[in-house]
């Protein structure tokens, strides 16, 4: 695969995975495997697009205060360990197995974020209220367009022992788990949309660091198609970021949901 498409499938991925607080890797990864490179190639490349596209997302995402880093930081330590484990058992795991569970993770997320409507959370316009995160709390504030939303994050032991799991499937599947963050944050521990995608992408590249030391200790990394993916991504998660910024949380959450099921299927309907 030459280097100005793996390029423009990175920047892709990326923007679309930045928009959705997806981490970009979950939609580049089953179209390399579709496209007939093995997953445990595709694996290493799709972190690597999750890890530029974090660094590129993160500065839009901070001015937005919509990163909320206590809460991303408490989630990341059992993502990261998950995902450390995942990497080495990705190479004793058959290609089929993970083809399954990256497909079958994809859906249930797609589906979890897809059938709620609405929101949770309304703009308050107390004028005490400020957006930015409250400190010695995992909760936090952020503008929106008729105020400023105020939230706190809810079952978090629950929600830490799911991330753990989803670390796992990001150590596998090489997606970074984003596509499982969010939707756990967002449905589970009920922070907004907005926030829970920003988050993501703030966590995704600590998850990418931790699985490509192992990758790159087995020596599984094409150091031409990683620069290629990683120019790609730097630049897919800045525009990814700047557009998330100025959609409506509804949206953006009905948009993952719709792109995580399509790719699932994709994923399962495939042999």
């Amino acid at each position: 695969m030459s280097s100005l498409l793996l390029a423009t499938l990175s920047f892709a991925a990326a923007a679309t995975g930045a928009l959705g607080g997806l981490g970009g890797a979950v939609l580049l990864v089953p179209v390399l495997v579709v496209a007939g490179m093995e997953p445990v190639m595709a694996a290493p490349l799709g972190l690597l697009t999750v890890a530029a596209s974090s660094l590129a997302a993160s500065s839009t995402q901070l001015d937005e205060d919509t990163v909320n880093h206590r809460l991303g930081v408490t989630l990341e330590i059992p993502v990261s360990s998950g995902a450390a484990l995942g990497a080495l058992l990705s190479t004793v795991v058959s290609a089929t197995v993970l083809q399954w569970v990256l497909g079958l993770a994809a859906i249930g997320a797609g589906v979890a974020s897809a059938v709620r409507g609405g929101s949770r959370h309304h703009a308050s316009r107390d004028a005490v209220a400020k957006p930015g995160e409250r400190r010695g709390r995992l909760a936090g504030a952020f503008a929106a367009d008729h105020g400023v939303i105020e939230y706190e994050a809810h079952n978090v032991p629950a929600g830490v022992t799911v991330m753990g799991a989803a670390g796992l499937v990001a150590g596998m599947t090489g997606t970074s788990g984003g596509f499982i963050k969010t939707p756990v944050m967002n449905e589970l521990m009920r922070v907004p949309i907005k926030v829970a995608a920003a988050t993501t992408v703030f966590m995704v590249g600590v998850t990418a660091a931790s699985a490509l030391l192992v990758h790159a200790v087995q020596g599984r990394i094409d150091p031409s198609a990683a620069g290629a993916v990683v120019v790609g991504g730097l630049v897919g998660g800045r525009v990814g970021a700047t557009v998330q910024a100025h959609l409506p949380p509804v949206l953006v959450r009905r948009f993952l949901g719709a792109v995580l099921v399509l790719v699932g299927v994709v994923l399962l309907v495939r042999r």
